[in-house]
């Protein structure tokens, strides 16, 4: 006897469609903080820059400061990630994008009058700046649920890509009207919008989230609990061989393509022109593939994202042969889009596998080394290119770039950024 279709039964039984996460309030609000702090920390560098141009600060004194940015940015991030995962996510968030508020009245009187003066709110800036990142990775897991951190995560990157984007020449456009110290103030605002916007995550809605209950007499030291945090990093080998592989691309082909474009611009193409058209093709192959991975689910995701990441090898690569412009300009176009394709995958992972009372922590020293040995990779890459010439150190560095990832990718939890053999399947995904 035929049976009537079931249509109505398996319409009934299937789970609704996953809700947009730009239409979710509390994920605007931890964006628009997140994209604020994003703007502020890119702004600071480019207006002392041009601080340089109109001759208010030296060149030295430039590095001075940026320098004494990076301190502070290095001595808050483990500080910021203990904090957010012994306290409110949210108070970490306010109170550092205060501190790094603070700090831009500080440097719009220091300009010009003490060097001294700048150099403490540079620090700050960089405490600040350094506190709240860990925070804003793990308030991202509180606020989005597992099915759509994903989509979160583009739109937070997609965020930086546009900031690069458009913000030089935005920024430009107000200095013809503004001075530097007002542009210095308008970083300041930025970093109150960044504070105060975030709502509260689910552990401030949550009190009996671990630390909380434990009396302060009994309370582990900041450096136990870091400590606690790096051996829950070492329960994932697939971060530890992916963190260790992003750190090698940053400090080596990230540094060596920040020094070796602009000569190459210079010396073999006698333009800046090809300078400005690889750094604005990378940022628009980010921008592109932001917008792929947000749904983009591939099969081995942890593989895939290592392939994204091995594709930065392509920049050095593109600078070490006499070949076309349009050749280089494509090149970082690939690496754009191969970064994105890592970056986002790699939070989501980590955001989903690591525990959650010590997801801080553990996203602090992602930042630490990822972020931290950039400057060290800056400031040996010009000696070596003057002993070595571009040549071998631009080869070496696309070694490294190509290899690296492809020896994270033979540890078997890296297949799918997860210990399990393979991510727990999510219909709303």
């Amino acid at each position: 006897m035929p049976t009537a279709p079931r249509t109505t039964e398996i319409a009934k039984s299937a789970p609704p469609p996953a809700r947009s996460v730009l239409r979710d309030t509390a994920f605007l609000r931890l964006w628009s903080g997140a994209t604020a702090s994003g703007l502020a920390t890119w702004a600071l560098p480019f207006v002392l820059g041009l601080a340089v141009l109109d001759r208010t600060l030296s060149p030295a004194a430039l590095g001075l400061l940026l320098a004494a940015r990076t301190v502070g940015f290095l001595a808050a991030v483990p500080v910021g990630g203990v904090l957010a995962d012994r306290h409110s996510r949210r108070g970490v968030v306010l109170w550092s994008g205060m501190a790094a508020a603070a700090s831009a009245p500080l440097l719009a009187a220091g300009l010009g009058r003490s060097l001294s003066l700048m150099a403490l709110a540079a620090a700050l800036a960089g405490a600040g700046q350094g506190a709240c990142r860990p925070a804003f990775q793990a308030l991202t897991a509180e606020v989005v649920d597992t099915g759509r951190r994903q989509q979160a995560n583009a739109a937070m990157t997609l965020s930086v890509r546009v900031s690069t984007l458009a913000g030089p020449a935005l920024t430009a456009l107000l200095a013809v009207a503004l001075g530097t110290g007002t542009l210095l103030l308008g970083i300041g605002a930025l970093w109150l919008v960044a504070a105060l916007t975030p709502g509260r995550g689910t552990s401030d809605r949550a009190p009996d989230r671990a630390p909380a209950a434990v009396p302060s007499p009994e309370r582990p030291s900041f450096l136990a609990e870091f400590a606690d945090g790096v051996r829950e990093a070492r329960r994932h080998p697939w971060f530890i061989a992916t963190l260790a592989a992003l750190t090698a691309v940053i400090a080596t082909g990230y540094s060596a393509t920040g020094v070796a474009l602009p000569l190459v611009s210079r010396d073999r193409y006698d333009t800046g022109v090809v300078l400005a058209a690889a750094t604005t093709a990378y940022t628009a192959g980010a921008l592109a593939a932001a917008l792929l991975i947000a749904r983009w689910r591939p099969p081995s995701q942890g593989w895939a994202a290592l392939a994204g990441l091995a594709a930065y090898g392509f920049a050095p690569l593109s600078l070490l042969f006499p070949v076309h412009p349009a050749v280089v300009v494509a090149a970082y176009a690939v690496a754009g889009v191969g970064i994105e394709l890592f970056n986002v995958p790699w939070f989501t992972a980590t955001q989903r596998e690591v525990a959650p009372d010590k997801l801080a922590r553990v996203s602090s020293l992602d930042f630490m080394l990822s972020y931290g040995l950039a400057p060290v990779g800056l400031a040996l890459i010009a000696p070596a290119i003057d002993t070595f010439g571009p040549r071998a150190v631009l080869a070496v560095c696309a070694l490294i770039c190509f290899a690296a990832p492809a020896a994270a990718a033979l540890v078997p939890s890296a297949r799918h950024f997860s210990r399990r053999t393979a991510p727990d399947a999510n219909p709303a995904a």
